[in-house]
């Protein structure tokens, strides 16, 4: 395990539709409260000497900019739902900063849903200016990125397969409502945890407010942020007072160190 420092940024906390979702007029979708408008879920990851984030979902192109992200090494991919996706032809402007493709990592089902929604990208003859891009296919096993050694952890979408990562006590968990034990063996120990909490009420695919909370006290995480958080939850300021003192909502541009 990689001992220096990683940054990590929150630069997406909402769900699939965003917060303030369209044609919505509730409290949360009408806050003035900037923590309360939530991009779709990402995280950027920087090391010293290496950059990849998690998802590149609708809005990586503004979540870039607004971090200012001249460098990106890799992408890691949760699953092929197009929150987590549809951003990924905008790699083409690393490509040509950087003069190199751009490795993504995935597992064979979300390569797949690749090589279809940007299949410009993978035809046999390109057409000039395409997104460049590397697909390295991943399963269970153990990984390194740059510096970072990377363990994927299988959760449950319903019935889809994801992928959450950990690396440096760090775990990542988004688009859950069912992990089974032997991966839970996998976050156990983890200093620091980001889980979805979509709602308070009762999802197919996503944990709830409650389940999340649960399932973090179960763990035993010193420190647990949620994160895909829909306008159903509420308001930030109000949900965050109500949470136990070591679990927090994350919201866009959040930073940690681990």
């Amino acid at each position: 395990m990689n001992n220096s420092t990683v940054k990590i940024t929150f630069l997406g906390t909402g769900t699939s539709s965003g917060v303030p979702m369209i044609g919505c007029n509730c409290a949360v979708c009408t806050s003035a409260d900037v923590k309360d408008n939530r991009l779709r879920s990402s995280i950027l990851v920087n090391t010293p000497d290496f950059t990849f984030v998690i998802d590149s979902g609708p809005d990586f192109r503004y979540q870039m900019l607004r971090t200012k992200t001249n460098t990106l090494n890799a992408i890691l991919f949760t699953h092929p739902h197009k929150d987590h996706i549809a951003g990924l032809d905008d790699i083409r402007a690393y490509n040509y900063l950087m003069k190199m493709p751009m490795n993504v990592y995935a597992n064979a089902m979300t390569n797949e849903a690749l090589k279809k929604d940007f299949y410009y990208a993978f035809a046999e003859h390109k057409y000039p200016g395409v997104p460049d891009i590397i697909l390295n296919t991943i399963d269970e096993t153990p990984f390194t990125i740059g510096n970072i050694h990377i363990q994927p952890i299988l959760v449950w979408h319903h019935k889809m397969p994801v992928y959450g990562y950990r690396f440096n006590d760090f775990t990542y968990i988004t688009d859950a409502n069912r992990i089974d034990d032997d991966q839970k063996e996998k976050i156990k120990g983890s200093k620091v945890l980001v889980l979805n909490a979509l709602r308070r009420e009762k999802h197919i695919s996503h944990f709830t407010l409650s389940e999340a909370i649960a399932l973090a006290e179960e763990l035993e995480i010193p420190e647990v942020y949620f994160t895909h958080i829909s306008h159903q939850l509420g308001i930030h300021e109000e949900v965050e007072a109500e949470l136990p003192a070591h679990i927090h909502l994350a919201y866009d541009g959040l930073v940690i160190n681990i």
